[in-house]
């Protein structure tokens, strides 16, 4: 089972950093390092994390548990995503792919 939970955090940190590197090359062809740098830094987001207790907990659903992971968040970054322009709504996609990589984090590997 150890080797299932190593697997699980490969995809996860894949999910994060090398996902929205091939977003941003293919949908943001003409300025793909802004863009990726933008979605970087939208694990920012991940701050709420700090308020919870314990702090990590694998085997907890982040999505509906912290503010910023909160199901009126996502409705918020989904709006963004279709209605802001630029910089905005590639943070609002960035955020937005960000809570796809904890929902299927937690959905496809809980025990």
């Amino acid at each position: 089972m150890e080797n299932v939970f190593y697997i699980r955090e490969i995809i996860h940190y894949l999910m994060h950093f090398i996902v929205p590197l091939f977003i941003a090359k293919i949908f943001l062809k003409n300025n793909w390092k802004h863009a990726y740098f933008l979605m970087l830094a939208t694990m920012l987001v991940d701050l709420d994390h700090v308020f919870a207790d314990p702090l990590f907990d694998p085997h907890r659903n982040s999505i509906g548990y912290h503010p910023l992971h909160s199901y009126w968040a996502i409705a918020v970054y989904f709006l963004g995503s279709l209605f802001l322009k630029g910089n905005y709504r590639v943070i609002a996609i960035g955020l937005l792919f960000h809570m796809f990589t904890d929902f299927q984090d937690y959905w496809l590997w809980k025990n």
